[in-house]
């Protein structure tokens, strides 16, 4: 069975077992602590609670503060509120159409609705910009749902001054503002007002004696997609959507049906079900999901599949594909395996329970949605999980699959070689090792936030702290982009260092797990070393801080000659390099352009 914590959300059981599946969550697991404002406009104690519960059941464990009713405003604007000692890392705005200055009344023409508009935009914008002024932190901030009631009926859509259409352009502005403004994410209260149907969002009851903006029932919901926000904003969204086949991209078996008896396209309903589940899954693609198949399938019948010319998805979709007859346990290890990322990772999508509950067995670090077995309901499982919930789209992201399609070429081209060296040497690799400017800070961000395996320290970085190191003359913040014979890499690497009397202490080391061995941390090393005695500086001090996943890169500074030194308090373990006298170059295959 699944998780009572994720999709379907049955709201009732959780509100009402809410105490029980916090213990059992807080017995479990490595949890990572976060401090979490709750400033609200409404009463937020049930948010709290289930936002807890869903944040824990990610691993991570939430110190909350929550503003008092409808005192929102003056935490954040009262340097002597709460919240500046609480230090948060993450605040959550959580207000609703209760909290506008007030609608547009029928007399009024276009310019006195949009001067309404432009004083709601401002005053929410004076707030995000005070919070990052003073806390540098992510904000999540609700749109509006729409009005209960349309005191134009149709009209109020497109009439001047109705509710309905100044509640669409101020959405609309709000999203305006999030996209010029990288610490700032909505949470489309909007949207998910209307999946639960505003008569099921709105309990006045519950208002009028308790000051809630929407009905109980929909508060789990409501939490659910802030901490999907929160999960994604730590790197913590799956990465990887591993794919059974028959049934499940497509009706029927390909092995006994054959191209032609397998249904996909539009000429039946399940065949039309089938379709539309694959391009959803194409957008995921799009959006920098990796896409994997695991059948218990004949390979080359299995591939023919997806030459059907009513086939959405390609083979070239797939950066991973295994189509044999062992365990499906087994086989999605493998592929995490050859993505080189973490097996928590992957999201297993099967039609049949039996697979799937096996991989839940074997393989209990893999996501596995209870798909049931109507195809037509895939779509929208996956969908509202919030598994793969984004935070930003780049272009990088956008191409994932092609580079790890370029993974599989260099792999293939490392058989040729008995000797590594030589290998690396025909790849022609090409670095860029400079520091950041603005025009990467987004991506660094990103990176701080996803990367795992290969991350010294396992520190996120915030866009706000990461701008504040790019202008500070005591601190280096790298970046590093690749370029071999197959294709670009992207910015791979950062390093984010601080001045220390004659030491320059690095805070943060990372690299995508796509360039693992090939000799970029080499690379990144030496450029570190120049920019260290640029400033007049005699020793290189790392750290080590071990986590679940990092245990790769536990002996990297022993590896490159650092010597243990004295252990920082919170830092793990501590490596010092002495750069006075002669250094002797690490990178050995690397052009680095500067």
């Amino acid at each position: 069975m699944s998780s009572p914590i994720t999709y379907p959300i049955d709201a009732h059981h959780l509100l009402r077992k809410k105490r029980a599946i916090r213990r059992e969550l807080l017995a479990h697991g490595e949890l990572v602590d976060k401090r979490i404002a709750i400033l609200g406009g409404s009463t937020t104690a049930e948010v709290k609670d289930m936002l807890e519960l869903f944040l824990l059941e990610a691993g991570i464990r939430p110190e909350f503060y929550e503003s008092e009713f409808n005192r929102y405003t003056e935490d954040i604007l009262f340097p002597e509120s709460g919240l500046q000692q609480f230090r948060p890392e993450f605040i959550y705005l959580h207000t609703s159409n209760l909290n506008l200055s007030g609608y547009p009344s029928p007399g009024d023409d276009e310019r006195e609705v949009d001067a309404l508009l432009a004083s709601e935009l401002a005053r929410f914008e004076a707030l995000w910009q005070r919070i990052d002024e003073d806390h540098g932190c992510p904000v999540i901030q609700n749109n509006f749902e729409l009005p209960l009631y349309r005191g134009l009926g149709n009209l109020d859509a497109s009439a001047v001054a109705g509710h309905t259409r100044f509640t669409a352009e101020l959405n609309a502005r709000f999203a305006a503002a999030a996209r010029q403004r990288p610490n700032l994410q909505l949470n489309d209260i909007h949207y998910l007002s209307a999946r639960l149907g505003l008569d099921s969002w709105y309990d006045l009851q519950a208002k009028h004696a308790y000051k809630y903006a929407m009905g109980l029932a929909a508060l789990p919901h409501v939490a659910h997609s802030v901490a999907s926000i929160v999960k994604a904003l730590l790197g913590k969204s799956k990465k990887c959507l591993v794919l059974d086949l028959d049934n499940t991209l497509w009706g029927g078996v390909i092995g006994d049906d054959g191209l032609a008896g397998i249904q996909i396209g539009k000429e039946t309903a399940l065949a039309e079900a089938h379709t539309e589940f694959q391009t959803y899954v194409k957008a995921l693609k799009q959006q920098g999901v990796i896409l994997a198949v695991c059948s218990k399938n004949d390979e080359a019948v299995a591939k023919e599949a997806f030459t059907h010319p009513d086939s959405v998805l390609k083979l070239d979709d797939f950066s991973e594909f295994i189509a044999n007859w062992q365990p499906k346990s087994d086989n999605i290890t493998e592929i995490a395996r050859r993505l080189n990322i973490g097996i928590d990772s992957l999201v297993f999508a099967d039609d049949n329970p039996a697979e799937r509950s096996i991989v839940r067995s074997q393989a209990p670090r893999v996501t596995v949605p209870e798909l049931g077995s109507d195809v037509s309901q895939y779509l929208k499982i996956l969908d509202r999980s919030g598994l793969f919930e984004s935070t930003g789209v780049s272009r990088e992201d956008a191409q994932r699959s092609a580079m790890y399609a370029d993974n599989r070429a260099r792999d293939s081209q490392q058989q040729k070689f008995a000797n590594y060296g030589e290998f690396l040497a025909s790849l022609q690799m090409q670095a860029e090792i400079l520091p950041v400017p603005p025009v990467y800070l987004d991506r660094v961000t990103q990176l701080t936030n996803k990367t795992n395996q290969f991350n010294l320290t396992t520190r996120r970085y915030t866009l706000a702290e990461l701008t504040e190191a790019a202008r500070d003359p005591g601190q280096v913040l790298l970046y590093g982009r690749l370029v071999d014979s197959f294709g670009d890499n992207g910015i791979v690497s950062v390093v984010l260092g601080r001045r220390v009397e004659q030491s320059l202490f690095v805070d943060l080391w990372l690299m995508s797990c796509r360039v693992l061995k090939r000799g970029m941390e080499a690379a990144m090393l030496d450029a570190l070393v120049v920019q260290a005695r640029a400033q007049g500086l005699s020793a290189i001090v790392g750290h080590y801080l071990a986590s679940a996943k990092n245990s790769m890169v536990a002996r990297m500074y022993a590896d490159f000659g650092f010597e243990p030194a004295e252990p920082q308090p919170g830092a793990g373990e501590s490596w010092r390099l002495d750069i006075s006298g002669a250094y002797l170059p690490r990178n050995l295959h690397i052009e680095v352009n500067k």
